[in-house]
């Protein structure tokens, strides 16, 4: 009896990106029974011929006999995971004839994607990566993808592709046979769902902290990083909590493209087929380098690509690892994470606001002595030079008064600050595209950060006194342009430079430091 040979094709996760995985079946009758999985797999996946068998014998499939190699190609990508239960079962459903050639009404295998872990009564379970397969499958022109009914709802908000939920094999092999008709998932209708969502926390709840909440706006306005500085119980977690409340809703795009890495990384909710609120990531400042950036022998997305769109919050930077910290750098500069590996580079998106606080000692108060001093200038210097340099908004964030606190007066709200980010983003779209204040290149700014006479003299005067890098200087004028498109204005005047300045406070904290 000649060898019989069934395809099925798959997919294989090289970061948030899903490539093709061919999986080959070969069945000969020809020699001693025994199945072989070559390719490249992990333990999981060598482990998945026992899962198949056992969920084919139970839902009454006959397992056929003789010599079955089942091959993952391409050979060179390592495999891991459950997701190839399913597609290894078809194919030896195929080879032996359990499911049978297509007739013209019938799906054709070959024009599907397929993915699924099996329980071994056949019920088939989710998987990770679930939108990057269907990604996969718009881009090669196939049909649409078998995936298991939970993740159906997840990879139906790519447009273009028919999803087809798996809750059995069963009742996948009489959708194949033309026996068991299975509806495609409907269309997710990403928009609707993300523009329903409601702020978490709002910043009317925040007492007193005008002046935090003036740079917060100015930081969801033009996209820029920030540290809040002062001591514990003022509000500043809460602050953080809130400023996504004041961000623009997520994009399509964007939606899929947060939805993708939380997919990859295992960390979507069943129940939530779709990321709809920027994420806000809030690491314990004990995480190790790889869970803040990725990593991993075969990489996973970290805490600042899980934040990606959103918002990285730092609480007590100082108590994190310095070189845990260094490796922010990168990020923070290029909005992606490389992660490099013997078998290959990865690269994660990594485009975030970082929103660090810190207490102004270690004590978590501060008070007017040259102990106290001392003390925070030794509690500072944990956060390199070079970190804070790539921070745009160094604020200060004061005990709140008994008597602000105990008002029934509500300071300024989400919606009034979600407002005015509105219309400063409008005026960047309408000026620079998709670029925020915060991406602008130098070319860019010398466009349209120009200086008059007035702001140049002032800003000049600061670098002399402060000491500020040429990257404070581009920091310096990114925050003037946002500062004058909440006033809605084209042309930098001094006060806005000036009020840009009064956002340095670290270099000027630091600059006293040395003077003393």
């Amino acid at each position: 009896m000649p060898a019989v040979l069934a395809r099925v094709t798959s997919f294989v996760l090289r970061g948030i990106d899903a490539v093709a995985c061919e999986v080959e079946a070969d069945l000969h009758a020809a020699g001693l029974p025994k199945t072989t999985i070559v390719g490249l797999p992990d333990a999981a996946v060598r482990e998945s011929i026992e899962r198949v068998r056992t969920a084919l014998r139970n839902r009454g499939y006959r397992y056929p006999r003789g010599r079955l190699t089942v091959n993952l190609a391409p050979a060179n990508l390592r495999k891991e995971g459950p997701v190839y239960d399913l597609p290894i079962a078809l194919s030896v459903l195929q080879a032996d004839s359990t499911i049978a050639p297509p007739d013209d009404g019938c799906p054709r295998l070959d024009e599907l994607l397929v993915a699924g872990e099996l329980a071994l009564d056949g019920r088939v379970r989710g998987v990770r990566g679930a939108i990057s397969l269907a990604l996969l499958a718009r881009k090669l022109g196939r049909r649409g993808v078998v995936v298991p009914a939970v993740n159906a709802a997840e990879a139906a908000a790519v447009d273009g592709v028919r999803v087809y939920p798996a809750a059995s094999i069963e009742e996948l092999v009489g959708f194949l046979n033309g026996v068991h008709p299975i509806e495609p998932h409907p269309p997710v209708d990403t928009e609707a769902m993300v523009h329903a969502t409601t702020p978490e926390v709002d910043f009317a709840d925040v007492r007193g902290q005008e002046a935090a909440k003036r740079a917060i706006t100015i930081a969801a306005a033009g996209g820029h990083n920030m540290l809040m500085l002062g001591p514990a119980g003022t509000g500043k977690t809460m602050m953080a909590r809130a400023l996504p409340g004041v961000l623009p809703p997520l994009s399509r795009d964007e939606a899929l493209e947060v939805t993708r890495i939380y997919s990859c990384a295992g960390c979507l909710p069943p129940d939530q087929p779709l990321v709809m609120r920027r994420p806000v990531r809030m690491p314990h400042h004990t995480a190790s380098g790889p869970a803040i950036v990725g990593g991993g022998s075969i990489p996973r997305p970290g805490e600042v690509s899980l934040a990606h769109r959103g918002v990285l919050f730092l609480d007590e930077v100082p108590e994190f690892s310095r070189s845990v910290l260094e490796t922010l750098r990168q990020p923070l500069e290029d909005g992606t994470v490389t992660v490099a590996r013997t078998r290959g580079t990865v690269r994660f998106p990594a485009r975030f606001m970082l929103v660090g606080a810190m207490n102004p000692t270690a004590r978590g108060d501060m008070s007017d002595d040259a102990a106290s001093h001392r003390a925070m200038d030794r509690y500072v210097d944990r956060v390199s030079g070079p970190l804070v340099d790539r921070i745009d908004l160094h604020v200060e964030v004061p005990a709140v008064p008994f008597r602000e606190l105990s008002s029934l007066q509500r300071g300024t709200d989400t919606a009034t600050i979600r407002e005015r980010v509105r219309m400063a983003r409008d005026q960047q779209r309408h000026r620079q595209g998709r670029l925020v204040n915060a991406e602008l290149p130098g070319s860019a700014l010398d466009r349209w950060a120009r200086l008059d006479d007035a702001s140049r003299m002032l800003l000049e005067q600061a670098m002399t006194e402060l000491g500020l890098s040429a990257r404070a200087y581009d920091k310096v004028r990114r925050i003037a342009r946002t500062i004058a498109d909440l006033q809605r204005v084209d042309g930098i005047a001094a006060h806005h430079v000036a009020e840009s300045i009064q956002y340095r406070l670290l270099d000027r904290r630091r600059r006293a430091a040395a003077v003393r």
